[in-house]
């Protein structure tokens, strides 16, 4: 931490929170029994899924945007986003009556892209990248004047998400585990400063854990090497923490603060969606249910009372229906087969009857003579089945061995 940037007072975010007031929604803590009994201890989800703009981003913009000189407010803001921090700021410029241009990238979710707008920003579609979209708002930000507001580098950020952690220690007083995702470190930066402020004047300590996707794991080097350092992403469905590099201001409070940073797969993430939507009715963004992966794969232990942190809940439908499928093969839940047979009839007939005897569910099937390595006299039967797991998926298997048939499990 540097002299320009001490880390946030508690009374700097209790004032951040009470600005906040009537703007921001005070999200609630649930209970998750489906939770608790996979790790044995009591968990409880903190809602900002169903927070307004769907997640945390608007807590940071507001408090960031009402901190702005008069001067700097009839300049009007800008910032670049894919979605939540775009919707935000959106949000947070309308109810304070400033100008807003978000860079977004080509391709954006187009329920992000339209809430954008629907909040009064004007959205300039460029860039390929989020990275793309900041380094042409910063380069709006020169040319125009207007206020650069930065995703989660900023102490006025990192103090407006702190709020958040000040509701789940009032929610939850007893709370000893606190988990939440890390993109650039804003919300567990200001998450961290509260709740650890609050613990250490009652004379106890509360853990947290910041969780990143494995294809977009900058912290963890980050913290080994003492700085923030940028390392190579790689696609993955939890998008909303998809960032290069930590926040020069998150990574001090990180490092001082945050107890343990650990990592999910995106088949880790699946699933945990999958169990979020099915057992708790909730539904969740990829980036905001890393924690809870965290809790089912088991990369947590000894949590005690835990809050994990469902970030946000903007999900682009389609996408939503890809993750389930994605989170059923990975729970071993759906099967993809393709089943060379000799051209003949009453083939799928067969194939069918022997899944339904096995107690498993047809989804989808195509039938075809066309296929490369095809001979003239066979035929490939493609399904889709639905089986109650992997032990189930395995019987399935087996009964279609049984009869004769080689079925190929085709990855998801």
């Amino acid at each position: 931490m540097t002299t320009a940037d001490p880390m946030p007072s508690l009374a700097e975010i209790e004032a951040a929170a009470r600005g906040l007031e009537g703007v921001v929604t005070h999200t609630p803590a649930l209970p998750s029994r489906a939770l608790a009994d996979a790790i044995g201890s009591p968990v409880l989800l903190k809602m900002e899924n169903l927070q307004r703009t769907g997640s945390f981003k608007i807590r940071g913009a507001v408090h960031r945007l009402s901190r702005l000189t008069a001067e700097e407010r009839a300049r009007g803001v800008v910032a670049a986003s894919a979605g939540n921090h775009a919707q935000g700021v959106a949000l947070a410029a309308q109810a304070l009556g400033i100008s807003a241009t978000i860079f977004m990238p080509i391709g954006v979710p187009v329920p992000k892209l339209l809430a954008t707008r629907g909040y009064g920003a004007e959205v300039v579609l460029e860039g390929e990248t989020v990275a793309t979209s900041l380094r042409l708002a910063a380069e709006y930000a020169e040319r125009t004047g207007a206020v650069l507001i930065h995703p989660f580098d900023h102490r006025d950020v990192v103090v407006g998400q702190g709020t958040l952690g000040l509701e789940i220690i009032e929610d939850v007083p007893d709370v000893d585990t606190v988990i939440m995702g890390i993109g650039g470190g804003g919300l567990i930066a200001g998450v961290s400063a509260a709740v650890k402020a609050v613990a250490a004047a009652q004379g106890r300590t509360v853990r947290v854990i910041g969780v990143q996707a494995v294809n977009a794991a900058a912290m963890r080097p980050s913290l080994d090497a003492g700085e923030p350092v940028e390392i190579q992403t790689s696609p993955t469905i939890a998008d909303g923490i998809l960032v290069a590099k930590p926040g020069d201001i998150p990574f001090g409070i990180v490092r001082e603060l945050v107890d343990e940073v650990v990592t999910v797969t995106d088949d880790d993430i699946a699933r945990a969606l999958l169990v979020l939507l099915e057992q708790a009715k909730v539904v969740v963004e990829p980036a905001g249910a890393v924690g809870v992966a965290a809790l089912l794969a088991g990369k947590v232990t000894g949590t005690g009372t835990t809050v994990a942190v469902l970030s946000g809940g903007n999900i682009d439908p389609l996408l939503l229906q890809r993750v389930v499928a994605h989170g059923l093969a990975a729970s071993g839940r759906y099967l993809t087969l393709r089943i060379p047979l000799p051209d003949r009839p009453g083939q799928l007939a067969r194939v069918s009857e022997l899944i339904a005897k096995a107690g498993a569910n047809v989804i989808e099937a195509m039938h075809t003579r066309h296929g490369h390595g095809l001979q003239i006299s066979e035929v490939v039967l493609e399904l889709s089945v639905e089986t109650r797991g992997p032990e189930h998926s395995e019987l399935t298997l087996d009964t279609l061995r049984a009869a004769g048939f080689d079925p190929i499990v085709v990855p998801d």
